[in-house]
């Protein structure tokens, strides 16, 4: 298949059943114990500042493991590999003095999970797998300030978040991915130019691809950092458009769920939804077993709340493979029909009536 025929399997396969997403990434790789020369490879063997704990790089130095995470994603019976790209930006590379290898970043792990979404297609023609790829929130806000005596101060400009999206997303687009997943928002102002960055790629040219924006509630108070509650958050990105709108990270599924509950009644697109194995213990790790997850997905599934289901931080390929077998047969969430009207945010929804 081509990538406009994939798009069109893509949008068919997800009204006959509930998606499945792979889960988290760093608990994989963290399981490794890699070192340092992991992370530098041959290529940043002689670069002048610590590189590990930067795991984008990975699949330039070591692309043999994230090979095998989405392998062993697929096998779990994931439907959507997310490229390991999360932060594979000029602006979050910075810190590491990475910026000149962003393009390559974003280029090799599109193809290496581009390779073992056709791999496992190939073998299982009746259930194809996709490519998603990962633009994550950036380590700068545009909405918040940087300094607690000057409410105007930023660390970056609306321009410099955009090209640093824009070059991510055009590299993303280059190497086979089949749609984009702007996740872990939680500033809204941030996605509005990752999403501004994809858009302006077809005045290029380029072949349009969906896009699935999911944001992250921070707490209980039932807003994203910056202050939007699920709905303004809608109302703020559903311009696009969107392929799907969810929400991922910060919660466990029980804490989630009724973001997920309003999600599902106001948008007029996909629900999903990633959470993570429960709230992280005191020592930063997470204790929520897969059969507690995948309990609780198998009810929102059996509510007719989601389209997507996937795992966050804490969430291995047993998760993944007990909330695909639980949801296996379930009808994926109905999109409702919302009357037009003018919808509007601020940090609260707003709708003339």
């Amino acid at each position: 298949m081509n990538r406009s025929e994939r798009i069109e399997r893509l949008k068919a396969v997800a009204k006959e059943r509930i998606l499945i997403l792979d889960g988290s990434w760093g608990v994989l790789l963290q399981k490794q114990g890699l070192v340092e020369a992991d992370f530098r490879g041959e290529r940043f063997k002689d670069h002048t500042l610590p590189l590990k704990g930067d795991y984008d790089p990975l699949c330039l130095t070591r692309p043999d493991l994230i090979t095998e995470i989405h392998d062993a994603y697929f096998a779990a019976g994931a439907d959507i590999a997310e490229t390991n790209t999360f932060n594979s930006t000029s602006i979050s590379q910075a810190d590491f003095g990475l910026e000149a290898a962003v393009r390559d970043m974003n280029l090799a792990s599109a193809r290496l999970a581009r390779e073992s979404a056709d791999r496992w297609t190939a073998a299982t023609p009746d259930k194809p797998r996709f490519v998603a790829g990962a633009m994550g929130p950036l380590n700068r806000t545009l909405s918040m300030s940087s300094k607690v005596e000057d409410p105007g101060a930023r660390c970056v400009t609306y321009d410099e978040v955009y090209g640093a999206y824009r070059e991510q997303a055009l590299a993303l687009h280059e190497g086979g991915v089949d749609l984009f997943l702007v996740e872990t928002i939680f500033d809204t102002l941030n996605a509005k130019a990752a999403i501004k960055a994809i858009l302006d790629l077809e005045d290029d040219g380029l072949e349009r691809l969906p896009i699935w924006i999911s944001g992250t509630i921070t707490d209980r108070s039932g807003r994203t950092l910056s202050g939007q509650t699920v709905e303004a958050f809608w109302n703020s990105i559903r311009h696009a458009r969107p392929f799907a709108v969810g929400l991922n990270c910060a919660l466990g599924a029980e804490l989630m769920r009724p973001h997920i509950a309003e999600l599902a009644r106001i948008a007029d697109t996909l629900v999903a939804a990633y959470p993570n194995a429960g709230l992280p213990n005191a020592f930063g790790e997470y204790d929520e077993t897969p059969g507690e997850t995948a309990a609780m997905l198998t009810e929102w599934a059996e509510s007719g709340i989601v389209n997507i289901l996937g795992g966050c931080c804490g969430t291995t390929p047993e998760h993944i493979r007990l909330i695909a077998e639980a949801t296996r047969g379930k009808p994926p969430r109905t999109i409702p029909e919302r009357p037009k009207s003018l919808r509007l945010a601020g940090l609260e929804p707003f709708e003339l009536a």
